[in-house]
């Protein structure tokens, strides 16, 4: 085998608009990385045909959530210049590496998944009515992650399920057809606050199909508006109250996004750190009003230069196209050289080489 390179491969569903959740958990990491340096290969898709697997009725819906992503991706930071952003459904070598990774792993395997089981009574399946292509889609992930040779995967802390089972499926095919597939690490959010945002109701994770997001494209009206209306502390009745911190979506979003400096200038010195601010609010005397106005400040400072990018480049669509086309071409190119060294391991290269032939006219002479 080549040299092991550090490659990233992570991306999204194409099902809306991508909202600061996902900012949080992976999108602004992913920039981060982008700019470091450090990596020799950066993969970012928009896994449409997983997307399908629970919208097979609905198409319409992924289709026209493409360039929004894509929108979501370019303002956000990346650069298609640095970063390989492509269509998952562009490359077919996925489902060709799906379908030989489905005889290594079990039916009850995957229904020990706590993220499968996660998902599914999200979407409301049950027994017989869940869609097959739905169930096996750690799967469908593994071949999105290995066909990449991914070395590094930033994920949230809910996907660790999904990138354990991608490891081994990596480790029985390298036992059983020779050290070929690369077993990747998981790169979680490096602030505690990021790992599983809540939605502005305080409930589960945000979520797009809950309708308790904020998206990176809501103008700043909008953010007013839903911190306004954001999930705080029940018992926190009167100012004076002692409030707490636990299960209070406004100071989660705070820890996520603000940094003291910010903290101290928006506040006009009132409080030099988010803690000391924290410590006021617990102790009584803070109002939630205040704090909802320091976050939707510190949101609008943080998305406003996204705002700005996005303008940009919905003046120029043919260009955004343009972008999702050739990184497509190149992340086929890389697929194919994977797909390549698997079928030579599974012994089904056949005409890629003279060797089937010269052993078939052996075996028939």
């Amino acid at each position: 085998m080549e040299q092991k390179k550090k490659v990233i491969l992570t991306g999204d569903r194409p099902t809306g608009r991508l909202h600061i959740g996902h900012y949080v958990g992976s999108l602004r990491r992913r920039v981060e990385l982008q700019n470091s340096g450090l990596y020799d290969k950066i993969f970012i898709f928009e896994a449409d045909a997983q997307a399908l697997t629970d919208n097979f009725d609905n198409p319409e819906k992924v289709r026209q959530n493409v360039i929004e992503v894509a929108l979501d991706y370019l303002s956000a930071g990346l650069d298609p210049a640095r970063s390989t952003l492509f269509i998952q459904s562009l490359i077919p070598e996925l489902c060709e590496l799906s379908f030989y990774y489905m005889n290594l792993v079990t039916v009850s395997r995957v229904q020990r998944n706590p993220t499968v089981k996660t998902e599914i009574q999200m979407r409301g399946f049950s027994g017989e009515s869940i869609p097959v292509g739905f169930f096996t889609y750690p799967i469908s992930q593994a071949a999105d992650i290995t066909a990449f040779r991914a070395t590094t995967v930033p994920v949230g802390e809910d996907q660790e399920p999904m990138l354990e089972q991608c490891r081994e499926i990596v480790r029985r095919f390298n036992n059983t057809y020779g050290d070929v597939l690369v077993e990747p690490d998981i790169l979680l959010p490096d602030n505690k606050a990021c790992l599983r945002l809540p939605g502005t109701d305080g409930q589960a994770k945000m979520s797009k199909s809950l309708g308790n997001c904020i998206y990176l494209s809501d103008s700043a009206d909008e953010v007013v508006r839903k911190v306004k209306t954001m999930y705080t502390d029940p018992l926190h009745l009167q100012v004076s109250d002692p409030g707490h911190l636990e299960g209070n979506t406004v100071f989660t979003y705070l820890d996520a996004f603000a940094t003291d400096e910010q903290v101290e200038r928006l506040t006009a010195g009132a409080y030099p750190t988010l803690d000391e601010m924290k410590a006021h609010y617990t102790r009584g005397g803070l109002g939630d009003m205040k704090c909802k106005k320091l976050l939707t400040a510190i949101l609008n400072e943080t998305l406003e230069p996204l705002r700005q990018r996005r303008r940009e480049y919905e003046q120029d669509i043919a260009g955004v196209c343009q972008i999702l086309q050739e990184g497509s071409m190149r992340a086929r190119e890389t697929a194919a050289e994977t797909m390549d060294m698997v079928r030579r391991a599974m012994r089904i290269d056949y005409f890629q080489t003279p060797e089937f032939v010269e052993e078939m006219k052996k075996k028939y002479s």
